[in-house]
């Protein structure tokens, strides 16, 4: 068994026993457990898919309409950068909203509750008779994915045993990349309108996959639904001997049972975790990530390339793609920081951001904190994508790509200082480390 993370004295903390059985009997509960795991897991990060698709669908779309024969649709410049931005305003709604669903609704159902917008959104673009249309599915897809961008992970990261955890984790951004390669390659073969009918397709699997899915166990406990948490936590592990696990998590969702204070968001153990998530994806969208994937066609237009700007964009998708997925292999094996260390935005600050946000946010603050998360994330977003093109129409694309690197390299230095290492650590021993005060979980 692993030697216990925290030795403070004083603290109501102890580690899981270890279940007494036999390596095949292991073995055969592990398989049956993760695959349990993983199809709820798939289920709702179908949402991702869908953002991840919605994200770019601007970028074959743009170029086409800047050429369009009707006068209503046509694009400009100054049209072209809010169709490219607004979508990152209605995620910062949607981030802006999960501070309330997420912990009134619950995870899934505040999941499920984003098919609505996204389901609007595709419509009102496939049938767009105006510009006004184009905008507002745009928002309302944004909408979707924001909601989900700050329920998803959490809701991840409370249905896994931490042995999986780091590898599910990555799955959102696994899911958001594979929407976004999925619309690079359609792009090849579909018109514009319909990409966006296409869009609706996940969006109704998802809501048909949850609807078979449990809550969150943690997310039943804080609303004193005990029995119903049981089940779902005995549903998710194929085992009805779960009851040592239960009993930590009733444990610490007891010690949790009430909102935290404006008093209390003062206290180290509340900000710390807060204030890393915070900065972390403040940081992750000064890498310039949004506004390189939104207009990444637009970039390649104004290049030397030799391939058509719509290849290169599918050859970046599926380099992201299998970047997520080695990720997602070595991130319980390397760990986290490692990989934020030596990788790029795809196997590092892209997944690892995400997973970050739902491992270390308080119990009684996760709800809220996520959605905090998500609101900062895509405001900052919204700067850098409504002005990224007028950037590089002023001083060409160098500026605004040496200005992403200089943030690079700052994010080296705040992940050596402020980041914590995670890997292997249940949720209930990561809370308990920040009650500790120390800058890593190594004594």
């Amino acid at each position: 068994m692993q030697e216990p993370l925290l030795r403070a004295e004083g603290l109501d903390y102890d580690t899981f026993p270890e279940a007494p059985a036999s390596p095949e009997e292991k073995a055969r509960a592990g398989a049956l457990q993760n695959r349990r795991v993983f199809l709820a897991t798939f289920a709702a990060v179908l949402g991702n898919f869908s953002f991840g698709y919605a994200l770019v669908y601007t970028s074959p779309v743009i170029p086409a309409l800047k050429r369009s024969s009707d006068p209503a649709l046509r694009l400009d410049k100054i049209q072209a950068s809010w169709f490219g931005s607004v979508f990152t305003l209605g995620a910062a709604a949607g981030g802006l909203s999960a501070m309330l669903l997420n912990d009134l609704l619950g995870r899934k159902l505040s999941i499920m509750f984003s098919a609505v917008p996204s389901a609007i959104g595709y419509a009102l673009m496939a049938g767009a008779r105006g510009l006004w249309m184009l905008l507002l599915g745009r928002m309302l897809t944004g909408f979707a994915g924001g909601l989900t961008a700050a329920c998803i992970p959490v809701y991840v990261s409370e249905i896994a045993p931490p042995g999986v955890r780091g590898a599910l984790g990555a799955t959102p951004q696994l899911m958001a990349v594979f929407g976004s390669l999925s619309l690079y390659a359609l792009g090849l073969l579909l018109p514009w309108r319909w990409l966006a009918v296409a869009g609706e397709g996940p969006v109704l699997v998802m809501i048909l996959l949850l609807s078979f899915m449990p809550n969150s166990p943690r997310f039943l406990l804080s609303k004193s639904r005990d029995e119903e948490a049981l089940q779902a936590l005995i549903w998710l592990r194929a085992d009805s001997e779960v009851h040592w696990e239960f009993e930590q998590i009733q444990d610490n969702v007891r010690r949790q049972s009430s909102r935290v204070s404006w008093a209390e968001a003062w206290e180290p153990r509340v900000y710390r975790p807060i204030l890393i998530t915070v900065l972390m994806r403040f940081l992750q969208q000064l890498t310039g990530i949004t506004p390189i994937l939104v207009y990444l066609q637009t970039i390649f237009d104004s290049t030397s390339v030799v391939l058509p700007s719509q290849q290169d964009a599918a050859i970046v998708g599926a380099v992201r793609l299998l970047s997520v997925l080695i990720a997602a292999v070595t991130m319980d094996l390397a760990g986290r920081k490692v990989l934020l260390y030596v990788s790029g935005y795809a196997m590092g600050w892209g997944p690892i951001t995400w997973l970050l946000m739902s491992e270390v946010l308080p119990l009684r603050a996760r709800g809220v904190a996520s959605g905090l998360c998500v609101l900062v994330s895509w405001l900052t977003a919204f700067v850098l994508t409504k002005y990224f093109l007028l950037a590089v129409n002023a001083f060409g694309l160098q500026v605004p790509f040496f200005f992403f690197s200089a943030i690079c390299l700052l994010s080296l230095l705040f992940t050596g200082c402020c980041v914590p290492e995670t890997r292997g650590r249940s949720l209930e021993q990561i809370e308990a480390f920040f009650h500790t005060r120390r800058m890593s979980f190594r004594p």
